[in-house]
């Protein structure tokens, strides 16, 4: 399972996680919720308590990977695969240019 901290506007707003079956969830914080209950992500995914859930990736996030030319320097740097869109996001999009980023979560960061 690998999951990454979603960040709007330099405000944590939720997680991404991509499920041990390729499944893939977003779930708003609930301190977000309450301090900025319109402040949604995309249009797709309002504010709410509810999981949002996908058997791929979100567009909105594929949105955020890198095309082209970009792609492949990132796919060679970084030795992913451009069909693992998941390690892509995490690898690529710490630092978006736009109002959200994504900052993988290592399961050393839990311990």
């Amino acid at each position: 399972m690998r999951q990454g901290k979603v960040y709007y506007q330099n405000h944590f707003a939720g997680i991404i996680t991509e499920t041990t079956d390729g499944d893939f969830t977003f779930e708003y914080d609930s301190t977000y919720i309450q301090a900025f209950p319109h402040q949604f992500i995309t249009f797709s995914m309002p504010v709410s308590k509810k999981v949002y859930r996908e058997n791929r990736l979100f567009p909105f996030f594929e949105g955020l990977i890198p095309e082209g030319w970009l792609l492949e320097i990132a796919s060679e740097s970084w030795k992913i695969n451009k069909n693992d869109r998941m390690g892509l996001l995490l690898a690529c999009c710490t630092n978006c240019i736009g109002a959200v980023s994504v900052k993988p979560i290592n399961a050393e960061d839990d311990e």
